[in-house]
């Protein structure tokens, strides 16, 4: 029975709709947009309506949060699944019902992107493999030293999950980078303490040995700047010695997540960094102190994206996951 066309099961449906409900033209027309936009998800995974599981309507809800579908729209659209669903339990062509504890949209929360470990791995090798490459070629000098400093906040982004404002406003009396940790001030200017991997560690020990140096005796550009800034206290500087940008900073990780070939903001791999930890087995306590969330329901989100993670290794190595 699993194996009948979605279009079959959706003509039954909308059939039954109108002659035994006797739904008007346009609730009609809203069903079958609704129930096509979920056919189509499907389809796209190759599985029938028949076959779908909880984790479907779920994913396909939170693909119209990510699209910005606001939640009177998502909340018609699962209603739509629900009757389906019911009416296909009631005929006897299912014996499970998807949508069964699936929580209203105004319980969800939008669940943050994150980049997979592949994809990240991309990215942080791309200001190096970019500035030894063919356009690298003009102002090569500076090409490398800028490159070592990308290379070393995005290192930093994602050991420490830090925010767009803790990198701009990092000093140097922050980091520790001997003990393997830096001094992070936060919102509402707490502070907490992130430790840094070994690829971090390495990274930043390259541009404070060569670029950062570089790049405090570089030139400024403003002619009207009267003083130099090459006693900067901050960790990451522009040329001259001066503060970055937010705007620069996004437009870095942007063009570094090119490579990869999903485009990605500063706060996705703050988001990737937690992501990554719950999916390795971190309690949650330990990633909300890295996070600074002063409330750690706002880490469990992340127990959510790891459950897809979770879900796919118990079904491919435990004995009795499988069907017999």
């Amino acid at each position: 029975m699993a194996s009948e066309p979605n279009s079959r099961v959706l003509s039954g449906f909308l059939d039954y709709l109108k002659i035994e409900k006797g739904l008007a033209p346009l609730s009609i027309s809203a069903y079958t947009t609704d129930l096509s936009q979920f056919s189509e998800f499907l389809e796209a995974r190759k599985r029938a309506l028949l076959a779908a599981r909880r984790i479907d309507v779920r994913d396909f809800l939170q693909q119209l949060f990510s699209n910005q579908v606001d939640g009177r729209s998502v909340g018609r659209k699962l209603s739509a699944l629900r009757h389906l669903y019911r009416y296909l339990l009631l005929d006897k062509k299912l014996d499970h019902d998807p949508t069964l504890n699936i929580e209203s949209p105004r319980q969800w929360k939008v669940l943050p992107k994150a980049l997979a470990r592949d994809e990240m791995e991309t990215m942080l090798a791309a200001p190096l493999q970019r500035a030894n490459g063919p356009a690298a070629s003009r102002n090569t000098k500076d090409s490398a030293a800028l490159a070592a400093r990308d290379h070393a906040m995005l290192e930093v982004f994602y050991a420490g999950a830090l925010r767009v404002s803790e990198i701009v406003n990092a000093k140097l009396e922050d980091l520790k980078l001997d003990a393997g940790y830096m001094l992070v001030r936060g919102k509402g200017d707490k502070e907490r303490v992130v430790p840094l991997g070994r690829s971090a560690q390495e990274a930043l020990a390259e541009y404070l040995k060569q670029s950062r140096p570089q790049l405090a005796a570089g030139k400024l550009r403003a002619a009207s700047a009267a003083v130099s800034s090459r006693n900067s206290p901050l960790l990451f500087i522009v040329r001259g010695g001066r503060k970055l940008t937010r705007q620069r900073i996004w437009q870095m990780v942007r063009t570094a997540s090119a490579a990869s070939g999903r485009p990605a903001s500063p706060h996705m791999l703050r988001h990737s960094c937690a992501t990554h930890m719950v999916e390795n087995g971190a309690d949650l306590r330990t990633v909300q102190t890295i996070l600074g969330h002063s409330d750690i329901s706002t880490t469990q989100v992340y127990t959510h994206m790891a459950l897809d993670r979770l879900r796919t290794v118990y079904q491919k190595h435990h004995p009795r996951a499988k069907a017999r």
